[in-house]
């Protein structure tokens, strides 16, 4: 098990952790952390899309890559519009916005080669033809 987890890509690992983690993040902050209203919200509903790219990204799918690339843009916005409460809030927000800029980072860098790859495979058929 642990050999299966040292063979895959450090960017695809730590791009997991940090969906998994936003998506706890997430939960927690809106179910009894800090809600918006007392007893939670309904806005606990928005780490769901995180649980319908989080194995994708494990198991290194590209397309789930690219479009979780720009789900969490949605986070990171979020946090940057929260990160002006105050108390609280603020230090969830931060911890958003660095949870969310680290995926989408990993997930840029891991992708990069991917498409460097096939850009040049589609200009050896345009070649070819």
């Amino acid at each position: 098990m642990l050999k299966k987890i040292l063979e895959k890509n450090p960017y695809q690992l730590l791009a997991t952790a940090a969906f998994i983690d936003l998506f706890i993040l997430c939960v927690c902050w809106e179910w009894f952390i800090s809600p918006l209203r007392p007893g939670g919200s309904w806005l606990i509903l928005k780490g769901i899309p995180l649980l319908f790219a989080i194995p994708g990204i494990w198991k290194g799918r590209v397309y789930t890559m690219q479009w979780a690339s720009m789900l969490i843009l949605l986070y990171i916005t979020e946090g940057l519009v929260r990160i002006l409460e105050t108390g609280l809030n603020f230090w969830m927000a931060l911890l958003e916005i660095i949870l969310a800029s680290t995926a989408f980072v990993c997930l840029l860098i891991y992708l990069k080669p991917i498409k460097k790859e096939a850009k040049s495979l589609a200009k050896m058929k345009a070649h070819q033809e």
